[in-house]
């Protein structure tokens, strides 16, 4: 076999991730244990199966769980070691214990800093404006809110009554980080923001007395070069008071706002949207979660909660919402349970045809890692850095070499692989801004960039493994699968990496440099399964 045909089979395997390799009672993505419910989720879900007849997916392996909780919940590869120590500990418990562990790493707030950063729009320059000092102030205070784990009604509160500098007080941005600062335009970005609807798709006269709760938000300016002063105009409430113009003041389900001019009708609002009976606030939380840990909503998209948009399995999310409400609001909560689930731990290799399997969760999706999460992986896989830059000067965007991406405090800041990859300009808030679809430029720079091959060429971490020959190949290939795919390589690969490697071409150090290349482009690198 020549060597070009024997790498493009070893892509092929990887590319099944292990089925061809294992057989598909065996492959790399399921597991041998059956698949039993394992708290009130699953019972939810499994009922809606068997309503429609659908047959799931067999649950994941303990590999695929492993790398799926650690990109999940950190969007982190695991080490080596870690995938060691994970596959050689037989507690019955092992996947809660990871799921904790992973909780407790500071990645877990890096992470979801990134997440919630993208939905409130936290990025220094045009069109959202924040100015750098601003928006660093802005994601610490997300990021220690995540690490605090802070219950998620007060973090809304904090972010909808806020007021005071936005270079000293992180959540006033929240009502800096929009494209305009009409009433109107802050209505929209409270309604997705908290409640999961677009509100540009709202009846005019419904926005319009919504938009009257913060037409009182004033801004002002100080002394010190862009700082300003997000405050409840009492002036401006006042004249309108008794201008009678907030009369027709209205929260979004219709209910009159009778605001009075020296209480900030913001805090009416957050009374009204906290309230444990309110259907917005809590549904809209746990379907994004639940979107963000399984691909989809369980209304989706998860912002564009509507009544002509139901969700596919309403019993789940009202079991979510309540559990959510009872548990104070702790979104680790809400997290914990759904990581436990049978419904998470599912295969990705579906086990039914049935057209409306993929919206039940009949199995885990496919989907690309994000930009950051897969630029990270590689600079974790390799041992390099990336270089970031910002259309805003130091020292005010000075970015070490060793900054992950999911840490970066601030959408402005980028490179063109973050932007290649779909990254989100952090413009509205919408989920789909974020691309994370396949394009042929990305597929061309993984392929052939001097970017990726460089990376991999350079690599302090994986020369030393460049190096082995004859009967190191196989030590030397395990380690490439267990840095790069978080698994041991099959019999069947072993084969093929051992055959390839006693090529004439591809002697020496190529034949696992050539190995790495393939993985790294291979589907099962490249995406959450």
């Amino acid at each position: 076999m020549k060597p070009l045909t024997l790498l493009a089979t070893l892509l092929i395997l990887v590319a099944s991730a292990g089925v061809s390799a294992r057989g598909a009672s065996e492959s790399a993505l399921e597991g041998h244990a059956g698949l039993v419910p394992q708290g009130s989720i699953d019972e939810a879900v499994f009922r809606r199966w068997r309503a429609l007849g659908i047959q799931p997916a067999k649950p994941c392996s303990d590999e695929v769980f492993l790398r799926r909780a650690y990109l999940d919940v950190i969007g982190t590869l695991p080490t080596p070691k870690e995938v060691r120590d994970f596959l050689g500990d037989k507690a019955l418990s092992k996947r809660r214990a990871l799921i904790e562990r992973l909780f407790a790493r500071e990645e877990f707030a890096d992470y979801w800093a990134m997440k919630w950063g993208d939905l409130l729009r936290v990025k220094a320059e045009f069109p959202i404006n924040l100015w750098p000092n601003a928006a660093q102030a802005y994601h610490r205070w997300i990021r220690t809110s995540i690490k605090d784990n802070l219950p998620y009604d007060r973090f809304a509160r904090e972010l909808l009554t806020a007021s005071g500098s936005n270079f000293r007080v992180g959540p006033v941005n929240f009502w800096r980080a929009v494209q305009s600062r009409e009433p109107q335009a802050l209505a929209r970005a409270v309604a997705l923001t908290f409640m999961g609807e677009r509100a540009d798709k709202w009846p005019k006269a419904r926005l319009d007395a919504f938009a009257l709760l913060f037409s009182q938000v004033g801004y002002k300016k100080t002394l010190e070069w862009k700082e300003e002063i997000v405050f409840f105009d009492t002036v401006k409430a006042a004249k309108d008071a008794a201008a009678g113009a907030l009369k027709a003041a209205a929260f979004p389900d219709g209910t009159p706002a009778q605001l009075s001019p020296d209480r900030d009708p913001r805090e009416a609002f957050a009374d009204w949207l906290l309230a444990p009976k309110n259907p917005w606030f809590a549904r809209n939380i746990v379907n994004r979660v639940w979107s963000w840990l399984l691909g989809r909503g369980i209304i989706h998209e998860p912002d564009d909660i509507r009544p002509d948009n139901p969700p596919t399995n309403p019993e789940l999310l009202a079991i979510l919402e309540k559990e959510l409400v009872e548990a104070r609001y702790d979104l680790k909560h809400i997290m914990r349970l759904i990581l436990n689930s049978a419904t998470y731990q599912l295969s990705s290799i579906p086990g039914s045809r049935h057209p409306e399997a993929e919206a039940n969760f009949a199995h885990y999706p496919i989907r690309r890692l994000d930009a950051e999460v897969l630029i990270d992986a590689l600079n974790q896989i390799t041992g390099t850095t990336e270089e970031y830059s910002s259309p805003i000067p130091e020292p005010f965007t000075f970015i070490p070499e060793d900054r992950r991406s999911i840490a970066l405090p601030d959408g402005s800041i980028t490179s063109a692989f973050l932007e290649m990859f779909g990254r989100p300009p952090r413009d509205t808030g919408l989920e789909t801004e974020r691309s994370n679809d396949p394009s042929p430029a990305q597929r061309l720079h993984l392929l052939n960039s001097s970017h990726v091959h460089y990376k991999i060429e350079r690599s302090p971490v994986l020369q030393p493994l460049f190096a082995a020959s004859g009967a190191g190949l196989r030590g030397s290939a395990t380690e490439l699968y267990l840095r790069i795919l978080s698994r041991f390589p099959t019999e069947a690969e072993l084969a093929i990496v051992e055959a390839y490697g006693r090529s004439e071409e591809t002697k020496g150090p190529k034949a696992m440099a050539d190995l790495a290349w393939a993985l790294i482009n291979s589907t099962e690198f490249l995406c959450r399964h």
